[in-house]
């Protein structure tokens, strides 16, 4: 049967079906809770949030569910160059975007940019709210990190865009690996080159993987329905991981224009760049990814583009405003969306597998 395999007999699972984590804070506990109750792995991503909220959060969603969910973490949590960008690199990202400040009337934030979360205090959360599992991207956590979660008990999954990082994740010890193609959408998370680098369409990646590690491989990149689903386990994965699909559902965070858009023809249209956050990402073209695609080496750092494009309204997309200066995440799949409603979703798609 489809539903045994090395992935869902590690986590005591039903469903071989992981719910992406979303960034950004599109993520939410209903969505989370919602596919863990119905077999699959839930998933929340904890990229912004502090230890104190990454608490809360995991209390919320085990007031929704008894089954096991996965905490997401980024273990590169800025780019090498955010410290040295001081005030005078600062002002020339601001006159970059000054004329659309002026457009819509928003004042550009000013010097410093506030701090984000740290890696190293979130994962303190992690060993206290010891979630069935914890994921991460764009690295791999220490030794000491690992050995932690193994003595707690806490699955962990990594995430590789090359096979070069799936190897060095499975020789780390890491227990399963999501080998995500660049069809998917949200950040292309590279951690050994650069993710311009590192393109491999998911269909393509999977069989790599599936050869080489021993450890269970999940897909991901382009799964949006059953066909996927055969397609990525037919090529060795023992799981897939959705994400645009159950973005595109009522449960998740994201704003209601973004759902509608997932829906709309501009689905059909995706591109990757580093305009809303300094990290190349895969999302719908709109008029800032378009004006601004010369631009990709003139902006600011990760996490500072995002606190700088946030002021427009474009990141995080969860406000009502000019959507054409927006981050609206999606994958290359986005535009065979069907469903919704996310328990739809995932009977449409064990229906099918089952047949």
């Amino acid at each position: 049967m489809w539903t045994k395999t090395k992935f869902t007999k590690l986590l005591g699972i039903d469903l071989p079906i992981v719910q992406g984590p979303f960034g950004g804070k599109l993520s939410s506990e209903d969505l989370t809770a919602l596919v863990s109750n119905k077999g699959g792995l839930g998933s929340y991503g904890g990229q912004p949030y502090d230890a104190a909220e990454l608490i809360s959060i995991s209390r919320g969603i085990r007031k929704l569910t008894s089954k096991p969910f996965n905490i997401n973490l980024w273990v590169n949590d800025q780019d090498a160059t955010a410290g040295d960008f001081d005030e005078s690199k600062f002002q020339q990202v601001i006159k970059l975007l000054e004329p659309y400040f002026e457009e819509v009337g928003a004042e550009p934030p000013t010097f410093p940019l506030p701090a984000s979360p740290k890696f190293e205090e979130q994962i303190e959360a992690i060993f206290e709210i010891k979630p069935a599992v914890f994921s991460f991207v764009y690295g791999i956590p220490s030794e000491a990190i690992l050995e932690k979660c193994r003595r707690l008990g806490i699955i962990t999954i990594g995430t590789a865009t090359t096979l070069d990082e799936a190897i060095a994740i499975e020789h780390a010890g890491v227990d399963a690996v999501v080998a995500t193609g660049f069809d998917a959408g949200g950040h292309r998370v590279s951690f050994l080159d650069k993710p311009e680098e590192s393109l491999i369409g998911t269909f393509s990646f999977i069989p790599q993987v599936a050869d080489t590690v021993r450890i269970p491989v999940i897909g991901a990149g382009g799964v949006a329905d059953a066909r996927g689903v055969k397609a990525a386990m037919a090529l060795g994965a023992d799981a897939v991981q959705i994400g645009t699909a159950f973005l595109a559902t009522r449960q998740s965070g994201a704003s209601k224009i973004h759902r509608e858009k997932l829906f709309s023809k501009e689905a059909r249209y995706t591109t990757l760049t580093k305009v809303f956050t300094g990290r190349l990402s895969r999302g719908l073209k709109n008029r800032l990814t378009e004006e601004l695609k010369e631009f990709q080496n003139s902006l600011a750092p990760y996490p500072l583009q995002g606190k700088i494009v946030g002021k427009l309204g474009a990141y995080p997309a969860n406000s009502e405003s000019d959507p054409e200066l927006k981050s609206f995440w999606a994958g290359q799949a986005a535009s065979i969306l069907q469903y919704h409603d996310a328990e739809k979703l995932i009977a449409a798609i064990s229906a099918e597998m089952e047949r």
